[in-house]
């Protein structure tokens, strides 16, 4: 037991930003953010693996990278609440507000049009109209706005080593939820997750997904218009806030579940499947706030709390009953009955020992882990006999220092195919304010170095675009420039109402002017002319 905790407290590298998965995420999200359904927008948002997970363990287990998405026209609120007059300033001037409506299955809900929200022009709040009640919105219409089939839209790269790209589309809600109201206030033992890390939570809101039960799927009408609330957002801050050690034993346990496929089992009659990764994700949540930090710390096995963690899930399968980290009322296992196949699956977990569990990682993952990425043939010789505890001990070292040798490696090998995907995907498609801003922000919580790159690749789309409109430069070659020039445009919001639309020119055209003063004679020229062309533009406005 000792052998593995060595090597997976030696080998998880912390804190690693810098892996091909964010890679790919980040550039998905810039995609996305390109992509309109009329007058709306697409906010992408990385949820899952991916963000969950700031170790990067030798193995990794990311399946395929999850993308929610919500569009900029669209909002919901609880029930009762007062439409809102003030909204982030990614959303539309005009936004429809839908009322969150709690079904009869805890975490599901429905969607009834509510309002109308359209801002003002003087002080940027909204004003609502009411709309006629009943009018309950069906996930289905949204899907067919863009192009989705079902409650993900898979995106499949060509190139077989990138994962797929799942793209969830969901409504933003801004306010936490009723459903989860006990949350925030419950009482913890040992302080975990702290106040501090409540309160960012739960200003984060939800997103409600369009995703019916499993028990309503048979109803037409009800499969089309119930939505499940998501807390992907409350995740991932909560899971960033674990310690290394809770970060680790997350990963061991779907590594274990997913490889010995439990994740897969599925019932013979219904087809869905009966654990899933979610499940883990829960158990890990409760575990962390409920066993203080010296239970994690203290004699410290990684196997061992492995297996205690596989038995209360045991103890979960023999009862039906998942509670919900966030709905406490909420079962996530309601649909299990007391089959042959739950209860095989129970017996499954609860007879895994610290004995058999350690020497399956040996095998499974260390073994693995020395054969498959270390190309020092001489490191994964040792393996060939490690029949005594000494002889494992010397072979698992030597991948320890295998792997902290070679971390300058790895990273080269994350930025050399970086560099040709962000080309790739930057500079045969339009680059847009809204996909810039998302590739930046994207791209500089992995390393800025990816940021000085895409902004290389950035200026030269804009010059080949500049050179082929002659000595004319269309709205979009200009927004795009002033953007990349320091961003003095409004990026997060391409609607603005038409009184304000010269207001808005004009004071891009000043901003520009203002750091003239302080660039270089090199540089002066390209501002004003770029200036110049606001305030031309702005000029032609009708309300000028």
């Amino acid at each position: 037991m000792d052998i593995v905790t060595e090597f997976m407290l030696n080998t998880c590298r912390i804190d690693s930003r810098a892996s091909r998965h964010r890679v790919q995420a980040a550039l998905f999200c810039g995609e996305v953010a390109a992509l309109h359904t009329g007058d709306s927008e697409i906010i992408p948002f990385t949820t899952a693996s991916v963000v969950d997970l700031y170790i990067e363990p030798m193995l990794p287990c990311i399946g395929d990278i999850d993308v929610m998405s919500y569009e900029n026209t669209q909002l919901a609120i609880p029930r009762g609440h007062p439409p809102p007059t003030q909204l982030p300033a990614e959303f539309h001037n005009y936004v429809k507000v839908h009322e969150i409506i709690a079904s009869h299955l805890p975490g599901y809900v429905y969607l009834e049009l509510r309002y109308l929200l359209s801002e003002c022009s003087d002080d940027d709040n909204y004003n609502a109209v009411e709309y006629d009640r009943g009018q309950l919105l069906s996930h289905n219409l949204l899907h067919n706005t863009l192009d989705i089939q079902g409650p993900a839209l898979v995106y499949r790269s060509q190139n077989m080593t990138e994962l797929s790209a799942d793209l969830i589309h969901c409504i933003r809600c801004l306010s936490w939820p009723p459903q989860a109201s006990d949350w925030p206030t419950r009482h913890r033992n040992y302080d975990w997750p702290d106040s501090a890390t409540v309160d960012r939570v739960v200003s984060n809101g939800c997103d409600v997904v369009g995703v019916a039960h499993r028990q309503c799927r048979q109803d037409e009408w009800v499969s089309n218009h119930q939505w499940r609330l998501s807390f992907s957002r409350a995740e991932a801050v909560l899971l960033n806030n674990w310690m290394p050690i809770q970060q680790i034993v997350y990963h061991m346990l779907r590594f274990f579940m997913k490889t010995e496929g439990l994740t897969h089992i599925a019932d013979i009659y219904t087809g869905c499947r009966i654990l899933s990764e979610y499940n883990i994700k829960v158990l890990m949540l409760w575990a962390c706030e409920m066993k203080g930090r010296s239970w994690w710390i203290d004699d410290l096995n990684v196997v061992g709390i492995c297996v205690k963690r596989l038995h209360i899930l045991a103890d979960w399968f023999t009862d039906s009953r998942c509670p919900h980290y966030f709905i406490n009322n909420c079962n996530l296992f309601d649909s299990l009955d007391n089959s042959q196949l739950t209860q095989n699956t129970a017996h499954i977990l609860q007879s895994v020992t610290e004995a058999w569990l350690a020497e399956w990682f040996v095998n499974n993952c260390i073994r693995k882990s020395s054969r498959d990425l270390c190309p020092d043939i001489r490191v994964s010789r040792l393996f060939d006999d490690v029949s005594t505890y000494m002889k494992l001990q010397n072979a698992v070292s030597a991948v320890v220092a295998w792997r902290r040798d070679n971390s300058v490696l790895d990273l080269w090998e994350v930025f050399h195919p970086a560099e040709f995907h962000i080309a790739a995907a930057v500079y045969p498609h339009l680059l847009t304010t809204r996909s810039f801003v998302y590739w930046m922000t994207e791209l500089a919580q992995i390393h800025s170095r990816l940021c000085v790159y895409f902004l290389a690749v950035a200026f030269l789309q804009v010059a080949n675009k500049s050179l082929s409109h002659g000595d004319t430069v269309n709205d979009e070659v200009r927004d795009i420039l002033a953007t990349i020039r320091g961003q003095f445009t409004d990026t997060s919001r391409r609607h603005p109402n038409n009184l304000s639309v010269a207001m808005s020119l004009l004071d891009t055209a000043a901003k520009l002017m203002k750091v003239v003063a302080n660039t270089s004679p090199s540089t002066m020229s390209s501002l004003l002319e770029l200036s110049m062309s606001y305030l031309y533009k702005a000029w032609r406005c009708l309300d000028s």
